[in-house]
């Protein structure tokens, strides 16, 4: 059976690293594994949406509306806004963290209010925390997208590999500690 993945976030905020590490951790679990990432306007604050599909055989990342088992929203409008992709009994794992757009910035819109109790009413398996606040609390708040990641890992059961080793590949040795420490924090959420 194939499972697919939605990670959802802003620009900057580690989406396409951490979707790069889940592929490399899925192939290493034997699955055949599909990634396309979405940039936009990411060097701006804009979104960014990473793809992936893994199981037996897999002919396309390309996730279809309704269609992703799991969300991975990096910020809460990102949700909001990707929310109609995810299927019936998926999970929506949601960082509890605000980035204003620039439209919010200048005055010009308001930032959508009571969004994760709009999203708790709208999905059954869904998980909501503050992903950046524990990232900050273990020395940076950048290793979000690593927690969001272990989370990510622990409701998915991908168990089997050795997910400290992956992330040691995709990291410069200096951040190794904080990010070992923000993945198992994920794990744990």
């Amino acid at each position: 059976m194939v499972k697919s993945i939605l990670l959802v976030g802003v620009g900057g905020q580690g989406t396409i690293l951490a979707s790069k590490i889940l592929t490399e951790g899925l192939l290493r679990l034997d699955y055949d594994v599909k990634m396309s990432e979405i940039h936009g306007m990411a060097q701006r604050g804009g979104s960014v949406t990473t793809q992936i599909k893994f199981g037996k055989k897999v002919y396309s990342p390309c996730i279809g509306m309704g269609e992703a088992d799991v969300i991975v929203a990096f910020e809460k409008v990102e949700a909001v806004r990707w929310l109609h992709q995810l299927k019936e009994g998926g999970i929506l794992l949601v960082n509890d963290y605000e980035i204003y757009s620039l439209p919010v910035l200048l005055g010009q819109e308001e930032y959508p209010q009571n969004i994760i109790e709009r999203l708790k009413d709208k999905v059954e398996n869904f998980k909501a925390f503050n992903a950046a606040k524990i990232a900050e609390d273990l020395g940076n708040i950048k290793a979000q997208n690593i927690v969001l990641l272990g989370a990510l890992i622990k409701a998915l059961n991908l168990d089997g590999i050795d997910w400290t080793e992956v992330l040691k590949e995709h990291l410069p040795e200096r951040l190794h500690d904080l990010n070992i420490k923000a993945l198992e924090a994920g794990m744990r959420v």
